[in-house]
């Protein structure tokens, strides 16, 4: 059966689709000793693909991991960083860092922290990072001033950000502070650092972002420690479930629609 190059790989567990995208596009990947095209479709029992060269097979392809990451500020999430910093990849261990094709589901952004699932499952992540995906994600921000009940009520009901509204959120005041306050927020989209920019549009720039979960995937729970700053953890069989039970409900029929972007 043919299906997209891309999502081909994704299946073998090699990388996420859009991170083959970006191997088609630098002509890193051979279909049968021709370098491959963007939207090009393979048969994977009959065709040859080769990535650098080598070869690959469904018989090559690794157990897949589902990992939950605490990233500490300062840590780019991503698998390399042409600027030498810091990627939420160094923070794992030798044998989980090459070849089995683990990498970040979405984005946290440099100086944001708290929780982000890393996986080698390219069709997960697909879906979670699907523009339509709404899996909430819960996050405390401390932003600078007091933000007024109109102020939190408008930012629940959605800004304008970029030509079109954000979806509504949930935002409720956890702690004021002499000169800042501490919110509770829960949304179910990620736009480019929207919390971010949201914040600043309505003046009260971020100081501080953290995710404590996404949907039920808890970075604590209730008789649990906590995962401290750069550790990780195993998704137990009921958060992979979730996970796997939200994508399933997608109408999803192409990579065209997913957008790379920093979600905090």
């Amino acid at each position: 059966m043919e299906v997209r190059l891309q999502k081909a790989i994704a299946q073998l567990g090699i990388a996420s689709r859009r991170e083959a995208e970006e191997m088609i596009r630098q002509s890193r990947i051979q279909v049968n000793g021709v370098s491959a095209n963007l939207g090009q479709k393979v048969d994977p029992k009959k065709d040859a693909i080769a990535i650098d060269g080598k070869l690959i097979s469904a018989a090559e392809r690794p157990s897949l991991i589902y990992l939950l990451l605490h990233k500490p500020p300062g840590v780019v999430s991503t698998c390399a960083d042409p600027q030498g910093r810091k990627t939420v990849l160094d923070l794992l261990p030798k044998e989980l860092r090459a070849g089995l094709g683990i990498h970040p589901v979405g984005r946290l952004d440099a100086e944001s922290t708290g929780a982000l699932i890393l996986t080698n499952d390219g069709e997960l992540t697909f879906g979670l990072t699907h523009p339509r995906h709404s899996i909430p994600k819960t996050y405390r921000v401390v932003v600078k001033g007091h933000p007024s009940q109109a102020v939190i009520k408008k930012w629940c009901q959605g800004v304008m950000l970029d030509g079109r509204k954000t979806l509504p959120a949930q935002v409720n005041l956890i702690e004021s502070f002499t000169e800042n306050s501490c919110l509770e927020i829960v949304l179910k989209e990620g736009r480019n650092r929207q919390i971010r920019r949201v914040a600043e549009i309505l003046g009260h720039p971020v100081i501080k972002l953290h995710r404590t979960a996404i949907g039920s995937i808890q970075l604590k729970k209730p008789k649990e420690p906590c995962l401290r700053e750069g550790q990780y953890r195993s998704l137990r069989d009921e958060e992979i479930r979730f996970l796997q039970k939200c994508i399933k409900q997608l109408p999803i029929k192409d990579s065209a629609e997913v957008r790379s972007v920093t979600e905090a």
